[in-house]
């Protein structure tokens, strides 16, 4: 046998004796099955590696659209006092603005609400409900009927795509 780089070359010779032929055989079908099971190996790596690879992208892409899903959570934590003082300015309007629905804070007021919906903002509900700490967060027990559920909200909560990014501060009964 001659080696031409990594590719063996089996010179056919004839042989006389045939034991050592059929030695020659059978040592060449045993480096065949050897060759075959090592590609069987080779080839189930392969694909656990492009499966692996696979799962590792799709898990990327999950991540950064959670990341664009969320990036914006700082301007809007910044953006919600403002909100906040559209609310106290309008339980602070004159009467006679209040009866009005065209008073420019109103106006300003529901269209910041609407741009921050358009964006995944939600407004957690409180008043009635029952204390849910994930989503509420006492400042005062006061007397009431029914103990345990949310009389006053003080400052209104909002999550972000479903995600509490400022509970709502509320007064509970006792």
């Amino acid at each position: 046998m001659s080696k031409e780089g990594n590719i063996e070359k089996i010179e056919i010779v004839p042989e006389e004796n045939t034991e050592e032929a059929g030695a020659k055989i059978k040592k060449i079908k045993e480096r065949l099955r050897k060759a075959e099971h090592e590609r069987g190996e080779f080839l189930t790596f392969a694909q656990k590696a492009k499966a692996d690879f696979i799962n590792y992208k799709r898990e990327q892409e999950a991540k950064i659209s959670e990341y664009y899903k969320f990036a914006n959570e700082g301007l809007i934590l910044d953006v919600l006092p403002v909100l906040d003082s559209f609310e106290l300015a309008m339980k602070h309007l004159p009467d006679d603005e209040q009866a009005g629905k065209d008073n420019g804070i109103e106006q300003l007021y529901n269209q910041l609400k609407n741009i921050l919906k358009s964006n995944g903002i939600e407004e957690i509900e409180a008043v009635g409900e029952k204390f849910n700490p994930e989503l509420h967060e006492s400042i005062e027990v006061v007397e009431g009927e029914d103990p345990g559920t949310v009389i006053e909200e003080v400052q209104t909560g909002y999550k972000l795509h479903g995600k509490v990014i400022r509970p709502s501060k509320v007064k509970i009964s006792k």
